[in-house]
């Protein structure tokens, strides 16, 4: 007679073993018909999940975070379904869940095409609407390995035989087809309704260049048409803001085979870059931060001793001289504790914070690369704080503030936190990580900010805080970071003396305010769609004339600004004013200075001014432009003219 705990806390007893659908039955219709699955004492379940003893239960929908997980796994499946009825002799490998939906990879004797993507789309509708029943087995290894090989499916054998031996091998199947898988799944197909696939891509087997060049299939799926549809039209915005395509109309960088992961910065995109630069390093010295400057490469022994050549060895760059082997950095961490160790240290000293605009370098596959946002070779606003444990909660507290403003300043407001706690695998005594906990528990109430928490996700030498910002179409970008670390510190021979004279070892933070670089460049050009507020655009202002008569005036108003310290620019060809004008609205400059229009424009000292954001706003005396251009880079992203 199990006793089951709703999430409200009631309870319902039944005489005999029960599943999570005839439990959701019992609750209501309209629950057994939106169930999909089930949450038995924190396990995600099968709606035909037997059970037998006293337990805490709650069904899960397609409203649920977890729901939309499974409704988007079971459409990979779908896929796969699909594929081998349309093309037998394909194989498949694997179909996990990503962001927004879900991919499966594919071995086939041809391309896919867009035609075959049409084609495998109406077959999922197809068995969608056939409503089949999704059912699980468990099959023993040998039996499984051999099912498959006699499907042709050497990929999924290869896939069990490394499984480990204690696991047990789930099967679940469809209209006769079936698929190496954990589960759950959706009870029968007819639950997915809202799917699409978006496009073809190549992938390697197991990540492996030297392995077999797979063919990889994405898709989303959502709970309904409208959110569906909702996501699609999102899908078309982020296309036309692709920041590549901006890169190249803007004449900001580029990037080539030559050099893949790295990026070539033109002088209007090394304008912008070195903008957010300076502007960062001016935060960071008004917050009492050092800026430092490390070697690029150090020899292997010394990240052997931090711990990262365990960790990250495949993911380094390495090359060897006179008998020696030196990693290129991939973060800059090692190297602050090199410039602390230079000195002793009292706790009077303390805190130390160290920043450097550090160059790595990351052996990423060549698959995942993507303009800016994934790169072999960034720059980090890394900085490194060293303290004693009860400063990190007012230091945790003052990097929160420093964050919250520089993101205003940037244009945004919607910063998601999460805290992710202790994992199970961790260095340090649980007393040591309660305390940090606690202290970025309370620097997370000090400042006022709603947070998430993420049990189990912070790294394996300290917890952490993650920043992330909502763009102007809803996408959430993980940025910034501030992570306790108890580790490296002793292992690179860390200390202070303490204020009884004894030698202890600091707490080390790691901290970013905007990641990388490239990647938050790549970000704020997708979130302006190119427009760039004035004080980050590399071009602030074009002027512009209408005949020649006006070339000299032209320029004398150009080098005035320019002595101001804006970033102008003067177009003095012979084409069309309305020509010149589409041009440089194209490329998104915030302000156009067109003489001309007017005879007394060259003895008053007066323009036409047109603006991006705020259209035509008639002809100014220069110097009221001039004021009006710095007031607006003085409010740098947090609020325009006119609003």
């Amino acid at each position: 007679m199990p006793v089951l705990t709703l999430p409200d806390g009631s309870h319902r007893k039944f005489d005999s073993p029960v599943t999570v659908a005839e439990l959701a039955a019992d609750i209501g219709p309209g629950l057994a018909r939106a169930a999909i699955a089930g949450r038995v004492d924190g396990k995600l379940v099968d709606t035909t999940f037997g059970i037998n003893d006293d337990a805490a239960v709650a069904i899960i929908t397609a409203k649920d975070e977890e729901g939309v997980e499974i409704l988007r796994h079971s459409t990979a499946h779908l896929l796969a379904h699909a594929v081998k009825e349309l093309f037998p002799s394909a194989q498949i490998t694997i179909g996990p869940v990503i962001e927004d939906g879900f991919f499966y990879d594919f071995s086939f004797e041809r391309p896919f095409t867009p035609e075959d993507l049409e084609k495998i789309e109406a077959q999922m509708k197809k068995l969608a609407k056939a409503d089949l029943a999704v059912e699980r087995e468990v099959m023993d290894r040998a039996k499984a390995i051999a099912y498959f090989r006699g499907q042709g499916e050497h990929y999924k054998s290869e896939i069990i035989e490394a499984i480990p031996d204690d696991e047990e091998i789930g099967l679940y199947g469809q209209g006769g087809w079936k698929d190496l898988c954990r589960g759950p799944h959706v009870p029968t197909t007819g639950k997915l309704k809202a799917f699409k696939l978006t496009k073809l891509a190549g992938a390697y087997w197991r990540g492996d260049s030297n392995n077999e060049m797979l063919q990889r299939i994405y898709g989303t799926a959502w709970p309904d048409q409208d959110s569906l549809k909702a996501y699609l039209t999102r899908l078309e915005e982020a296309e036309k803001r692709d920041h590549r395509r901006f890169g190249k109309v803007q004449d900001l960088f580029h990037t080539q085979p030559e050099a893949p992961g790295m990026v070539f910065w033109h002088d209007k995109g090394w304008r912008l870059y070195r903008t957010i630069q300076d502007y960062l390093r001016g935060r960071l010295e008004e917050q009492g931060y050092q800026e430092v400057h490390t070697p690029q490469m150090l020899d292997r022994s010394l990240w052997e001793k931090s711990g990262h050549w365990d960790k990250y060895a495949d993911n380094m760059f390495t090359t060897g001289s006179e008998d020696r082997l030196y990693a290129i950095k991939p973060m800059n961490c090692p190297c602050h504790v090199q410039i602390y160790n230079q000195h002793l240290h009292s706790y009077r000293d303390l805190p130390v914070r160290m920043a450097e605009f550090g160059s790595c370098h990351r052996n990423e596959a060549s698959g995942t690369l993507h303009g800016l946002m994934r790169v072999r070779n960034f720059t980090q606003d890394d900085a490194h704080i060293f303290c004693t444990e009860d400063q990190i909660q007012s230091e945790v507290a003052g990097f929160v503030r420093l964050l919250l403003s520089v993101y205003e300043d940037f244009g945004f407001n919607d910063v998601p936190v999460t805290l992710s706690t202790r994992p199970e695998n961790r260095v340090g005594e649980d007393s040591l990580w309660d305390k940090a906990e606690q202290a970025l528990m309370q620097a997370l109430r000090q400042t006022g900010l709603e947070h998430t928490i993420e049990e189990g996700e912070g790294a394996f030498y300290g917890p952490k805080i993650d920043f992330s910002m909502r763009d102007s179409i809803g996408r959430v970008w993980q940025l910034g970071t501030i992570q306790l670390d108890f580790s490296m510190p002793a292992r690179l021979g860390a200390t202070y003396v303490a204020e009884d004279s004894s030698r202890r070892v600091p707490v080390m933070l790691h901290r970013a305010i905007l990641g990388s670089l490239e990647r938050f460049i790549g970000v704020l050009i997708e979130h302006f769609a190119g427009s760039l507020p004035p004080w980050l655009a590399p071009v602030q202002a074009v002027v512009l004339n209408i005949t020649d008569r006006q070339s000299a005036y032209a320029a004398e108003l150009a080098e005035s600004l320019k002595k101001q310290g804006f970033q102008v620019g003067i177009d003095l060809r012979n084409e069309k004013i309305g020509f010149k004008i589409r041009e440089h609205s194209i490329q998104r400059v915030p302000y156009l200075l067109v003489v001309g229009h007017l005879e007394e424009e060259d003895a008053d000292q007066n323009v036409a001014v047109r603006s991006r954001d705020h259209g035509d706003l008639g002809v100014m005396s220069i110097d009221k432009f001039a004021r009006r251009l710095r007031e607006d880079c003085a409010r740098r992203g947090r609020i325009s003219l006119e609003e």
